[in-house]
C-alpha cells in the first residue's frame, strides 16, 4: 500500500475522525492555550446559552433510546444520556465552527464517572487531545475552565462510579457567542449517496476516503502483466480460491467503525494479523498472520457469538474469493487500503425458519430451533455456520465511505456499471462454530439478525493479482495458491 493511501485510512487514527469527524461528532478542539479546573455547586447562569445546546451530539452507547447522547445537549435537566454497563464509554458534540472555549460544565446524575477526561480537536482531521484528566471524579455538578479554540469536544469516561454505566443530565460548552442566540444544527452534505445504517452507533462515521489512483495505476499495471496460466483437465470450473484463518484475537475494538476509540465497540473475534482500535493497513502489512494464503495479511472481524454469556468457540474460519458475474474474467484485484463493512450491527429483527440473515446446519440435519425460534438446533455430528456474502463491485474511487458500505455495491444484469463499475473479487466469509446451535445463544452485537463482518484489505499486491488472473479469471477453483486447483 502507498504512503499516500496509508494516510488516507490514518486519517482514520485522527481517527476518531472517521467516525466521530464528520458525524459531527468526532474531534474536538485542538490548539489550547491552557486548562484550569475549578469545582463548582452550580451550573452557569441561566441567562448563558451554551455552544453545545441544539448541537449534533453522538456517544459510545446508550442504555436505551430515551437516553441517547441528544438528551445531554438540549438544554434540559429532565432529561440525560446513559451508556451501557461498561468502560469506556463516551459522548462528543459538534460545535459547528472552530470557536473560543472558555468552559465546560457537566451535571452528572447519580451514575458519575471517577476517572474521565475532556478531550479535543480543532478539525475533523486532528487527533484527540487530552485537556483534562481526572482518576477522583465526585459527580454533580463540576466546571472546567479553559482557554482554548476549536469545534469539537469530548468527553471519554474510564472508570465508572459503580455497576450502571456513566450518566449525565447536561454536557455544555462555553465560550465566546455563548448566550447570544440559540445554535442550528449543522448542515448535512446531501452531495453524497445516503448510506446506511452504521454498525455500532446506527450513525454514519468518518468520510470518503479517496483511492491514491497513483498506486492503483500501479497495482492494475502489474495485475495485468501476470500471465495466464494453462487451466489443467478436470479442475473444477469455478471462479474461486480461498485462505483460512484462525483466530488472531478477541476485544471491544473496531478501527473501522471506531478508530482510535479502544474498548468502545461491542466484542469482535478477529482473524489474520492481531487487531487493535487503532490498526490501519500499514500496520497489517507489517504483521504477522493467522492466514494460510501467501501474501494475505488482511483482516477480518466478526461479532462475538456468545451461550448463555459465554464465548462459543471457532471450529474454523475460512474466505472464499470468487465471483458472481456472467464473465469472471473483468473482476480485477481489490485497490490498495480498501476497507468494507457488510451486514448491519443495529439489525434486531427476528429469524425464524425461512427468514433472511439465517445461522444455519452444515455437517447434519437441523431438527428444531431455539425457543425463540431464532437459532437452528443440529443434529450430532454437525455444526453451526454463517455464511456472510459481500458486494461484487466497487465505485472505483474511494477506499471507504461514511458507512463503510456505500463505495461498494450490486452487481446488475451480471455486471458492474452505474455507480459501481469496477469488479472486484466477491468475499464470502464462512464462520464455523463448535456448536449444535439451540438456546441460549446470541451475539455480542445482539439477535442473530445484527450478524456483520469487516474486511481490511492488506494483501500483497503481486500475490492477490495471480490468484485473480489465474483462479478468478480463469473460471479455475483453487485452494490458497495459483498453482494448487481443486483446494
Amino acid at each position: 500500500m502507498s504512503t499516500t493511501a496509508s494516510r488516507g485510512i490514518r486519517a482514520g487514527r485522527a481517527s476518531v475522525v472517521r467516525q466521530v469527524r464528520r458525524l459531527a461528532l468526532a474531534g474536538v478542539l485542538a490548539g489550547l492555550a491552557g486548562t484550569s479546573v475549578v469545582s463548582a455547586t452550580s451550573a452557569a447562569t441561566a441567562a448563558e446559552v451554551p455552544l453545545s445546546q441544539g448541537r449534533n451530539a453522538i456517544a459510545s452507547s446508550a442504555e436505551r433510546g430515551d437516553l441517547s447522547a441528544s438528551a445531554a445537549v438540549d438544554g434540559k435537566t429532565g432529561t440525560r444520556w446513559a451508556s451501557k454497563f461498561s468502560d469506556p464509554q463516551w459522548l462528543a458534540v459538534d460545535l459547528g465552527r472552530s470557536t473560543a472555549i472558555k468552559k465546560i460544565v457537566i451535571n452528572w446524575e447519580n451514575a458519575y464517572a471517577t476517572a474521565f477526561q475532556i478531550q479535543t480537536a480543532a478539525t475533523s482531521d486532528d487527533p484527540w487531545k487530552t485537556v483534562y484528566s481526572t482518576t477522583a471524579g465526585k459527580g454533580g455538578v463540576q466546571t472546567i475552565n479553559v482557554s482554548a479554540t476549536g469545534r469539537f469536544v469530548r468527553l471519554y469516561a474510564t472508570k465508572r462510579s459503580g455497576k450502571y454505566g456513566v450518566s449525565l443530565w447536561e454536557f455544555q460548552v462555553f465560550g465566546t457567542g455563548s448566550g447570544t442566540s440559540t445554535p442550528t444544527p449543522t448542515p448535512t452534505n446531501t452531495a453524497q449517496p445516503t448510506p446506511s445504517a452504521t454498525p455500532t452507533t446506527g450513525a454514519p462515521s468518518g468520510g470518503w476516503v479517496p483511492v491514491n489512483q497513483a498506486a492503483w495505476k500501479k497495482a492494475l499495471d502489474a495485475f495485468h502483466k501476470v500471465a495466464p496460466e494453462r487451466v489443467p483437465a478436470g479442475t473444477t470450473r469455478v471462479p474461486e480460491f480461498h485462505t483460512d484463518c484462525m483466530v488472531s484475537n478477541q476485544a471491544k475494538d473496531d478501527p473501522i467503525v471506531l478508530p482510535g476509540l479502544p474498548g468502545a465497540s461491542h466484542m469482535h473475534t478477529f482473524f489474520g494479523p492481531k487487531v487493535n482500535a487503532t490498526t490501519t493497513t500499514t500496520d497489517l502489512l507489517a504483521s504477522s498472520t493467522t492466514c494460510n494464503a501467501p501474501g494475505d495479511n488482511s483482516a477480518y472481524w466478526v461479532p462475538q457469538l456468545m451461550r448463555n454469556g459465554k464465548p462459543v468457540p471457532i471450529k474454523s474460519f475460512r474466505v472464499y474469493y470468487g465471483a458472481r458475474l456472467k464473465d469472471p474474467s473483468e473482476v480485477v484485484p481489490f485497490p490498495p487500503g480498501l476497507v468494507v463493512v457488510q451486514g448491519d450491527a443495529k439489525r434486531q429483527v427476528a429469524t425464524p425458519k425461512n427468514a433472511g440473515g439465517q445461522f444455519w446446519c452444515a455437517g447434519s440435519a437441523q431438527t428444531g430451533r431455539s425457543a425463540d425460534g431464532n437459532w437452528p438446533v443440529c443434529a450430532q455430528g454437525g455444526n453451526l455456520i454463517y455464511q456472510l456474502m459481500f458486494q461484487d463491485c466497487w465505485d472505483g474511487k474511494h477506499i471507504d465511505s461514511p458507512d463503510h458500505k456505500s463505495h461498494m455495491g450490486p452487481m446488475k444484469d451480471g455486471r458492474c456499471s452505474g455507480a459501481y463499475p469496477v469488479a472486484v473479487p466477491n468475499i464470502s466469509l464462512m464462520v464455523n462454530y463448535d456448536s449444535l446451535g439451540g438456546d441460549g445463544l446470541s451475539l455480542s452485537s445482539g439477535m442473530a439478525s445484527s450478524m456483520h463482518g469487516d474486511f481490511m484489505n492488506a494483501w500483497k499486491p503481486e500475490k492477490l493479482g495471480a490468484l485473480v488472473k489465474v483462479c478468478i479469471n480463469a473460471r479455475a477453483k483453487c485452494g490458497t495458491t495459483p498453482g494448487f486447483v481443486g483446494g
